[in-house]
């Protein structure tokens, strides 16, 4: 299972920068010069990271792909998006495989806590992928015909639902750890979790910010 859903994940993340970077490579081959990173293209993710609860790892985690976003507010969700899910799904990974070792100090406790957390993870994770597949679809449309506001804001309503359900259940991964004692394996996935849960906090902020400005 854990190798299936590897190889899935690639492939996911394959097409999509497949599809992030088509116009990069289309560009390329008819010998037109690339999109390259301005100041302008670095600012304007500096400033919509500035609307997000924590803008330091927004820009840092996205100003990376300043030359695909090109200043385009829709592209700056879906690429927020795709770091938020690689990262959660990275967590999952981690976490399956923490299930199946030893009983962590004997403690059951911790144990349940672990098993609900990556179980609440697991279901961010398809949360976050349906997300990121229907911001791809609403990418697709552009503004051409069947692109109407009403399109637009019903596919919009649905990547917030699940954005806001992955972060709930994230957070409902780590309370799961409160009445637990502190040990190694606590504040280890406590730690992971949190970074999870910023960047899908970030992704969430920038998919608000985006439905807000309208059509694509």
């Amino acid at each position: 299972m854990t190798t299936q859903c590897s190889h899935s994940f690639l492939l996911l993340s394959i097409l999509f920068f497949a599809a992030t970077f088509s116009n990069l490579r289309s560009t390329t081959a008819t010998g037109a010069e690339p999109p390259t990173t301005t100041n302008d293209d670095a600012e304007f993710i500096r400033s919509s990271c500035n609307a997000t609860l924590y803008p330091d790892i927004c820009y840092t985690s996205l100003s990376r792909y300043a030359n695909a976003v090109q200043q385009n507010p829709g592209q700056l969700a879906r690429i927020a998006i795709a770091v938020s899910f690689s990262k959660v799904h990275r967590t999952a990974s981690y976490l399956s495989n923490l299930t199946r070792e030893a009983d962590y100090s004997g403690s059951s406790r911790a144990t349940l806590a672990l098993h609900d957390c990556f179980s609440n993870l697991d279901d961010a994770v398809d949360e976050i992928r349906g997300s990121l597949k229907q911001m791809r679809q609403i990418g697709a449309a552009g503004t051409g015909a069947g692109a109407g506001a009403d399109s637009f804001l019903f596919q919009m309503s649905n990547v917030q639902t699940w954005m806001s359900a992955a972060l709930t259940d994230e957070e409902t991964c780590t309370d799961g750890f409160q009445d637990v004692e502190d040990c190694p394996v606590k504040a280890d996935v406590q730690n992971r979790v949190s970074k999870v849960k910023k960047l899908t906090s970030n992704a969430l902020a920038l998919v608000n910010g985006y439905a807000q400005k309208g059509m694509p």
